[in-house]
């Protein structure tokens, strides 16, 4: 049978049907083609945002990754491990330890600091943060941080509520050696009165068992991070360049950062500064500052230090081992016996910075006061560097730009709320050192605490908010009067 012949305005009406229907369905197709465009852009410009920031997490938190392009310099870095996404994460994480040995007494003398124990802890660790791979935009640091406080038993009343909401990680720890197990007579005897701490003082180096990391730098209370350590870490980890050269990092006398480059060893297991205010002449070896040391951790180090303690070869006329490594203040405990581990029984796996950039304390490199800004006497650290007895720098005059952290003795606890205004360059330092140490308490607590931000310059707004006017630009409204007790304390979220 034949089909029936279709008219010529059925074909055409046919086709008019067909064509709607084809724009329909390409209609339909550019549709879904924009959409899923469209979603394609919104999820790549949300992971740009992702990636190009670092976001504000506690310690030990994963790390953010960053775009490809704020690394441009420095892809040469060993350790750097690169993910999928073409980010990076940090090389390592430091482990930044404190040592608390006891608490405030009840007849009002201020124990570890007073204040320290929860302000200065606090501040501290933000200037670590603001110096670490968490605050990388800024800081440009490729190494995270962990916080730990190594407490003395006796201590754990005020240093537990203070340190842990902080983030520091609470380790309670006794003296490496008991005193009645000393062998050494003198040292049994005299050690418990010896420093600011005596015997308690060796807690510090329980930092040597905190093994989990790869570096430990250990401060004390009352000293500020004013920009990163990541040269020392590099080499700390990596090992000192055998071409002779320093890395960059800043030795003391200009030395080499190893005595001899072509050799097979570059390990280097401690970093220090010596403390030359103790130092006099016919002195063989400097004390370290007990409030930094930059160290390997290590069981058999820690075991070492436990074996020279419990011998207690320490002799009133010639320090550790007899031989020179005190005595001076403190040479007892912390600040002699480091030394005599690195110089005597690990020559060349220590070495010593310069103390202008590293550990700053604004002091007189000269055994003569200065007057109006004129220095005299023998350089403290010529004492036994005879080449170095008239060339030695002042680290008062030192730019603070080019310090990496500063100590808080000579100039003073930034919470007892000295001006340190006086033109002389015994106090021009300080009072920048101050200066940056109450910026930093500002940033943690309007930054990180969210606590309400002021203008300096309105007094009355500040007084309100702070409770301080006494030199606002300086102070930041965190002080009252001059003293200790024109201060106003940190107070911890959550806390009153």
């Amino acid at each position: 049978m034949s089909q029936p012949q279709l008219s010529p305005f059925m074909v055409d009406l046919q086709s008019r049907r067909g064509a709607t229907q084809n724009n329909d369905h390409r209609i339909i197709i550019l549709i879904k083609g924009f959409g899923i465009f469209s979603i394609s852009v919104i999820i790549l410009f949300y992971y740009f945002l992702l990636s190009s920031s670092i976001l504000h997490a506690g310690n030990g938190a994963a790390v953010t990754l960053i775009s490809k392009n704020k690394h441009d310099g420095i892809a040469g870095r060993n350790g750097i491990t690169k993910n999928i996404s073409g980010g990076i994460q940090p090389i390592a994480t430091i482990a930044y330890a404190i040592t608390v040995s006891g608490c405030p007494k009840s007849d009002g003398s201020r124990g570890d600091f007073g204040a320290g124990i929860k302000d200065g802890a606090a501040v501290l660790e933000h200037s670590i943060h603001l110096n670490s791979f968490q605050n990388y935009p800024q800081s440009r640091s490729l190494y995270d941080y962990k916080m730990y406080a190594l407490v003395h038993l006796e201590a754990e009343s005020c240093a537990r509520p203070s340190l842990e909401p902080l983030g520091y990680e609470i380790l309670l720890r006794d003296v490496p050696v008991p005193l009645a197990d000393i062998e050494g007579q003198y040292l049994r005897e005299k050690v418990s009165s010896n420093g600011c701490c005596g015997e308690k003082e060796f807690v510090k180096l329980h930092a040597y068992t905190l093994i989990q990391h790869p570096v430990v730098v250990h401060l004390d209370l009352d000293t500020l991070l004013l920009k990163p350590m990541d040269r020392l870490f590099d080499v700390m980890i990596n090992g000192a360049p055998k071409d002779g050269s320093n890395a960059g990092i800043d030795v003391a006398f200009d030395d080499p950062l190893i005595p001899n480059p072509a050799a097979n060893v570059n390990q280097i297991n401690a970093f220090f500064t010596r403390d030359y205010n103790m130092a006099h002449r016919g002195m063989k070896h400097a004390g370290v500052q007990g409030g930094f040391l930059v160290l390997r951790p290590s069981l058999d180090a820690f075991n070492e230090f436990v074996s020279i303690i419990r011998k207690g070869d320490f002799r009133g006329n010639g320090g550790w081992g007899g031989m020179g490594f005190g005595p001076f203040y403190g040479s007892m405990t912390f600040q002699g016996i480091i030394p005599y581990f690195y110089d005597h029984f690990h020559p060349g796996t220590g070495v010593e910075l310069n103390r202008c950039v590293y550990n700053n304390m604004a002091d007189n490199p000269r055994d003569k006061p200065t007057k109006n800004d004129i220095v005299s006497g023998s350089c403290r650290d010529g004492y036994n560097r005879p080449d170095k007895n008239d060339v030695c720098e002042d680290c008062r005059s030192r730019p603070i730009e080019d310090v990496v952290s500063t100590h808080f003795t000579l100039c003073q606890k930034p919470w007892d709320c000295l001006s340190q205004d006086g033109d002389r360059i015994q106090e021009r330092l300080c009072r920048k050192f101050h200066h940056e140490w109450y910026r930093i308490r500002e940033d943690l607590e309007t930054t990180l605490w969210g606590r309400e931000k002021v203008q300096l310059t309105n007094k009355e707004e500040v007084l309100k908010v702070r409770g301080g006017d006494y030199q606002i630009e300086h102070f930041r409204g965190y002080c009252k009067s001059p003293g200790e007790r024109g201060y106003n304390q940190v107070v911890i979220p959550g806390q009153t």
